[in-house]
């Protein structure tokens, strides 16, 4: 089992979007038993809440369904799972300071899909503050696009 978690600041916006994103592509390419997917923030303040409106107002309008609930990042998760990515430098700091000696593979979301030339930035800007959640769905989508290629190639699923 392949498992990705998707990290941003509270677990409500981005890694929330990535996490269904991800999942419906991966269940459309028939590998649903073969990758776990999830979600997590690096803050607390959201615990136990669904998603944000805007999250899942865009993915419903993208027919992609979603019914998480926020939690926090735990240490446990970089050795449990095989990628953990962050949406920002940001997040990504707190995780690797969090995370010495950890077995995840560690690193931006986007830099699959910047490798790949889908994107031309690394991060993915936090809706939360601007309610930009078409442009945060965009770059999540070719974000997921470029990292199930690279799953699938370097994992060989």
């Amino acid at each position: 089992m392949i498992r990705v978690l998707f990290v941003c600041l509270g677990n409500i916006c981005r890694s929330p979007m990535a996490e269904a994103i991800f999942q419906d592509m991966v269940n459309k390419a028939g590998l649903g038993d073969l990758i776990e997917v999830d979600s997590a923030g690096i803050g607390s303040w959201h615990v136990g809440e669904p998603a944000h409106d805007g999250t899942l107002e865009i993915l419903k309008k993208n027919k992609i369904s979603y019914n998480g609930r926020a939690r926090q990042i735990e240490r446990v998760d970089l050795d449990d799972f095989d990628y953990v990515l962050a949406m920002d430098r940001e997040v990504l700091q707190y995780i690797l300071r969090s995370g010495t000696g950890a077995t995840a593979n560690i690193a931006l979301f986007l830099m699959y899909a910047k490798q790949a030339g889908l994107v031309t930035g690394d991060e993915v800007p936090d809706p939360f503050y601007d309610n930009t959640f078409d442009r945060a769905y965009s770059l999540i989508q070719r974000g997921c696009m470029a990292l199930l290629h690279h799953i699938r190639h370097a994992e060989g699923v």
